[in-house]
């Protein structure tokens, strides 16, 4: 769509001020010079109307305008002049520079400046007066001093403009940054919740089936304390998670996180879960107990690994062993734990595929290795094996 050649208010303003008052000096008889060959009074109406019609579009198209004021101002000194229309021409040059395209901007204030040396080198050498250079002074304080107080103005708003621009670059780059945080954190919620509820849910959900299921007081009874203590230690995980969410106070201690050394109480609640569905969990810590303590990125990262694979055992597995192996070499913690691959005989509890995501981001955020699938195993079974390699020093856990 063309650009508007419509005139803006403050245009308008300026062209009928600036003829009104080119009247009245008219009417006035005030003229600025005498003795020139259109010595008519009403003569010096037409460059006067001729500028305020350039001051129409000063805004709009400010190279016309120009074109316009230099015509009218070469023609004012022919008649006995006016000082609205000199006045007139220094809006129009000033905007030309301030609304004009980028080369006009730059060419303009040059071009004033020489014509305001030639003039006054032309009419001190035509004159051999002194006098002459107040002729110098007028050009230049008609044409180059408002060709630089446009440049002045533009650089300052060009600047303004670039300012505004990087600062809304700035907040666009906050909002993001926001955002990804936002997004990591609540992933980091969910990891950390699916890791400490799931396996106690799982728990109460096979054994709740087997006591549905099986009519037998006795079976039903010991169900019915497995459920009760997993939703216990699970109500108390649940707690603690609201515990590291909330803001903590100046006395408030934050809750450790879980360590290796706590696997053994892990096992032990699974092979009492995993009871009724023919699991036998058995840990294999091969690491040195002279070695340097993990970083606690890492031994919560494979505590947690451990924890929803023994998880998805307890759902999935067929009967037979649960094995843990954990082994620290050449500067990794290697994590894995087996279990026997088949369908399931007794009640199991449903998946969502979220453990393995959550297992998956903990070890890249630690730039490890992890897979999980179904292989080979001793006796013509298969396995299904998790294998995680998490980097334990402390230059690729700072990464």
């Amino acid at each position: 769509m063309p650009p508007s050649i419509r005139p803006d208010r403050d245009a308008v303003a300026l062209a009928a001020s600036g003829l009104l008052g080119g009247v009245l000096l008219w009417l006035l008889g005030l003229h600025t010079q005498g003795g020139h060959p259109f010595s008519a009074p009403w003569v010096t109406l037409l460059p006067l109307t001729v500028m305020a019609s350039a001051e129409l579009l000063r805004r709009t198209a400010p190279r016309t305008a120009l074109t316009l004021g230099v015509l009218a101002l070469v023609a004012d000194q022919f008649t006995r002049g006016s000082l609205a229309t000199a006045l007139m021409f220094t809006d129009v040059m000033y905007a030309a520079v301030l609304y004009g395209p980028p080369a006009a901007a730059r060419r303009l204030p040059v071009a004033t400046l020489l014509v305001t040396v030639a003039s006054t080198i032309g009419f001190l050498a035509w004159f051999r007066r002194p006098e002459a250079l107040l002729i110098g002074l007028v050009v230049g304080l008609v044409s180059f001093v408002p060709a630089l107080t446009g440049v002045s103005v533009r650089s300052h708003r060009t600047a303004a403009d670039a300012a505004r621009l990087a600062a809304a670059q700035t907040a666009r780059l906050a909002e993001t940054d926001r955002r990804q945080a936002v997004a990591a954190e609540r992933a980091r919620m969910a990891r950390e919740l699916h890791d400490m509820v799931a396996n106690h849910l799982s728990a109460v959900a096979i054994h709740s089936t087997a006591a549905l299921s099986i009519d037998d007081p006795e079976t039903s009874r010991g169900a019915l304390e497995v459920i009760r203590e997993n939703s216990v230690e699970g109500l108390a995980e649940m707690r603690r998670l609201i515990g590291l969410l909330r803001e903590e106070s100046e006395d408030d201690v934050p809750a450790a996180a879980p360590t290796l050394a706590a696997l053994d109480v892990l096992v032990e609640q699974t092979n009492a879960n995993g009871a009724p569905g023919g699991l036998v969990c058995v840990l294999e810590d091969h690491r040195d107990p002279r070695a340097a303590p993990l970083p606690t990125p890492v031994e919560l990262a494979a505590y947690r690994i451990v924890q929803e694979s023994l998880t998805n055992a307890l759902k999935h597995a067929a009967p037979g062993p649960v094995t843990v192996r954990l082994d620290r070499a050449g500067g990794l913690l290697t994590v894995e734990v087996t279990s026997v691959f088949g369908s399931r005989t007794g009640p199991t509890a449903p998946g969502s595929g979220a453990g393995l995501v959550g297992m998956r981001e903990r070890v890249a955020l630690l730039g490890g290795t992890i897979a999980a699938g179904a292989g080979p195993g001793g006796g013509g079974t298969k396995i299904w094996r998790v294998r995680a390699e998490l980097p334990v020093t402390e230059r690729t856990t700072a990464e």
